[in-house]
C-alpha cells in the first residue's frame, strides 16, 4: 500500500471514499484522469467533498447504472460511479455508523471534556466550538494508527473551514 496525493491517486485508484467534512476533495482535474469504472463515495459530514458540478460539468451523459449508484460518462468514454449523489453514504445508502467511525465521535467527546477541564476558569456559560487542533490531533492519531498520513488543506480549504 502507497499513500499518495490525490492527483496521482486520482490516476490508479478504483474506489475513492471521503471523509473529511471539507469541500473540493476530488474535484474535476482529478475526475479528469480517472480510471474508467472508478467508484466515489462520500462518508463525511457535507455533501461538497466530491464536487458533483464539477463532474456534472465534465460528464457528457448521466444515468442510473443501479439503485443509489449514478454513472458518468466522461468525453473520454470513462464512467465514474457516484455512491448515493454524493450524499453521506453510510445514512444515505447504508445503515448506521460502525465502530470504526464511532471511535471518531468518542474520540471527540473526550478530548472536549478534557479541554473543559483545562480551561474551565476561562470559559464562560456559552456554547462554544471546539478547537480545530481537537479535530485534527484526532485525525493525525487515527490514521497513523492505520498508516496513513494526511494532505495538507489549500487556502481555499482552510477559508471554506474558517480556519484563517
Amino acid at each position: 500500500f502507497e499513500v499518495m496525493p490525490m492527483a496521482e491517486a486520482a490516476k490508479v485508484g478504483d474506489i475513492f471514499v471521503t471523509l473529511t467534512g471539507d469541500k473540493d476533495v476530488i474535484r474535476g482535474e482529478h475526475m479528469k484522469n480517472m480510471k474508467d469504472g472508478v467508484v466515489l463515495a462520500n462518508a463525511g459530514h457535507f455533501d461538497v467533498e466530491i464536487n458533483k458540478p464539477e463532474l456534472e460539468a465534465l460528464s457528457v451523459r448521466h444515468f442510473e447504472a443501479r439503485h443509489n449508484i449514478e454513472g458518468y460518462e466522461l468525453p473520454n468514454g470513462h464512467v465514474i460511479n457516484v455512491l448515493a449523489e454524493c450524499r453521506l453514504v453510510i445514512l444515505a445508502a447504508g445503515e448506521g455508523h460502525p465502530a470504526e467511525i464511532m471511535d471518531l465521535s468518542f474520540a471527540v467527546q473526550a478530548l472536549a471534556a478534557k479541554y473543559i477541564l483545562e480551561h474551565h476558569a476561562e470559559l464562560g456559560n456559552h456554547v462554544y466550538v471546539l478547537p480545530h487542533e481537537i479535530d485534527t490531533e484526532i485525525a493525525k492519531i487515527k490514521l497513523a494508527s492505520m498508516g496513513y498520513a494526511i494532505d495538507t488543506l489549500s487556502e481555499e480549504q482552510r477559508k471554506y473551514l474558517n480556519l484563517d
